[in-house]
């Protein structure tokens, strides 16, 4: 089954810039949605001229908000449904990468617990055993979630944590009530503010020095590479999926990797 974005009422956290704006673009110029509602707490870029543009003609709007505070992120959604009845897809973009001692716990609350929040909200709204038309939700990992690597643990973990999260949660025994599709993205290292020298920081001293240099070992790719990897895999993804959009080169579906890779672990656990 291929599905198609046309017409579409979404809502994306994080994507006043960086890879998230390149979906918004992807999405008002290629894709046709109806709507494009942004949650951040930065402005667009003003170079975006896209987003001007489409303001005239009622297809995207910012909307000011902390994603990790939970009345801001609800207040998002309403102004969404109040305005066009339903979301029909929600991509969970925001993120942080920041292992710094003073800034590691706002890492986990924005990568992991508000994107768990806001997922759980967009089910809530979507599913169709209370009344809702379903729909998707995409979660933003990385390729960080599958490999072991000493740069920034914490940050790992994090993404780590979203993949597990959203495979399980789009599971069948979930889908099959809800109607609400839930995809993985994992992206490989991107040419975005969050891996700049002015945004990265370790726990550890050494490590912090050599920042740069340790990410030299990651091939980078460019924001509309992995944005043209989310709008394929929407298209493709079955619930429970995990898409790998690394090199510039095309998405690929890994989900068969991933289950080999959990069936291994869970050897003798159950």
């Amino acid at each position: 089954m291929t599905f198609e974005w046309r017409e579409k009422v979404v809502l994306i956290t994080g994507a006043s810039n960086g890879i998230g704006a390149e979906v918004v673009k992807i999405l008002i110029d290629v894709e046709n949605v109806k709507h494009v509602s942004i949650l951040d707490i930065e402005d667009p870029f003003t170079e975006q001229k896209i987003l001007s543009t489409a303001h005239n003609k009622n297809k995207v709007k910012h909307i000011k908000c902390d994603v990790t505070d939970d009345t801001q992120l609800f207040d998002g959604y309403k102004d969404v449904i109040d305005r066009y009845g339903c979301i029909d897809v929600v991509i969970n973009n925001a993120g942080f990468m920041n292992d710094s001692l003073d800034k590691y716990k706002k890492e986990i609350e924005l990568n992991v617990t508000a994107l768990c929040t806001s997922s759980l909200k967009a089910i809530e709204v979507m599913r169709k055993d209370e009344g809702g038309q379903g729909g998707t939700i995409i979660n933003i990992s990385s390729i960080c979630a599958l490999i072991q690597h000493p740069l920034m643990p914490i940050y790992f973990g994090t993404k780590s944590a979203v993949l597990h999260f959203s495979n399980c949660i789009g599971l069948e025994h979930y889908y099959y009530r809800t109607g609400v599709r839930v995809i993985t993205m994992c992206y490989g290292g991107t040419n975005t503010g969050l891996i700049s020298a002015g945004s990265l920081a370790s726990f550890d001293k050494f490590t912090n020095d050599n920042l740069m240099d340790i990410l030299k070992e990651f091939q980078i790719q460019s924001p509309k590479s992995a944005a043209v990897g989310l709008i394929e895999a929407y298209k493709k993804g079955k619930s429970g999926s995990t898409w790998l959009a690394v090199k510039d080169k095309p998405v690929r579906d890994i989900t068969e990797n991933v289950t080999k890779a959990y069936e291994i672990l869970s050897e003798g656990a159950i």
